[in-house]
């Protein structure tokens, strides 16, 4: 199979850099006539699914508004999975992820191993229990040509103490655990291809403030925060510089709050916008 980071860069090519969030929100569902359940869940995400085939080519389920219902919202949640990589669609599971060991062994099989109810092609975990812990996620990740998204520098306010935080009087937290990745990805990655461990930067992240720089070898930038949050396709440039054209950028509520007689149609005049910025 190709690389999860190459398969990112295909569908670029095919479909650009929008990315639609899956988030049944409890507001979202009323607004779409919908009760707060796990059934709702399932066929808001499936309409959502529906929606996005053929007009981008990447989506991502917050795992979190399914997980809240229980093993029905589990189960939810695994029939719109699957029904996205069906329709060839790219899935990352928004998990946020983050434990030590075999624990953190077991998330990752569980969003990673080929055939698993919850398969998605990525998903993102937390690496604040330090880089290493997550050392088995990332070989899971390259033996099934999977993605991980490695958290590095959000836009909430709460984590800016601790991710703008020096390392030993060096880089940021933010820089030093992209640093770490991007030297894993420079020794399984073929030359001129993408990488496929990821990091989430927030689409409103001010790079300078948050230590960042450039990195190499190129890998896909999760960019939340586009849309709803403020930022916008003409914001890539002036915030990734000459790494805009590798950022999925997310939307989420800004398409979802269109309803399921109207999702189809934003998707597609935001996904002009995007290609109108990057073209």
């Amino acid at each position: 199979m190709t690389s999860f980071g190459q398969r990112v860069r295909a569908a670029f090519g095919s479909y650009g850099q929008l990315c639609v969030g899956i988030d049944p929100h409890a507001h979202l569902l009323a607004e779409w006539g919908m009760d707060a359940s796990a059934a709702a869940a399932r066929d808001f995400g499936l309409r959502v699914v529906e929606a996005a085939a053929g007009r981008v080519g990447v989506v991502k389920p917050q795992v979190s508004f399914f997980e809240r219902y229980g093993s029905a919202g589990f189960a939810a949640l695994e029939d719109v999975l699957a029904a996205a990589r069906d329709a060839g669609l790219l899935v990352i599971a928004d998990a946020k992820r983050g434990d030590i060991g075999t624990s953190m062994d077991a998330y990752a099989e569980a969003w990673l191993t080929p055939g698993s109810p919850l398969e998605a092609d990525a998903v993102t975990v937390s690496p604040y229990l330090g880089v290493g812990a997550l050392d088995g996620t990332f070989a899971l990740a390259e033996a099934h040509d999977k993605g991980v998204f490695v958290l590095a520098a959000t836009s909430n306010p709460e984590g800016l103490a601790l991710q703008r935080a020096r390392v030993a009087a060096g880089p940021t937290v933010s820089a030093d655990i992209i640093r770490e990745v991007s030297e894993r990805n420079a020794r399984i990655t073929t030359e001129g291809e993408w990488a496929s461990l990821g990091f989430v930067i927030g689409g409103t992240v001010d790079w300078t403030d948050a230590g960042l720089q450039p990195f190499s070898p190129v890998a896909p930038i999760l960019g939340p925060g586009f849309g709803h949050q403020g930022a916008e396709p003409t914001h890539l440039a002036e915030r990734f510089g000459p790494l805009a054209g590798a950022v999925i950028a997310s939307e989420s509520r800004s398409i979802l709050s269109a309803g399921p007689d109207g999702i189809a149609s934003r998707i597609a005049e935001r996904a002009a916008l995007y290609a109108a910025t990057t073209g």
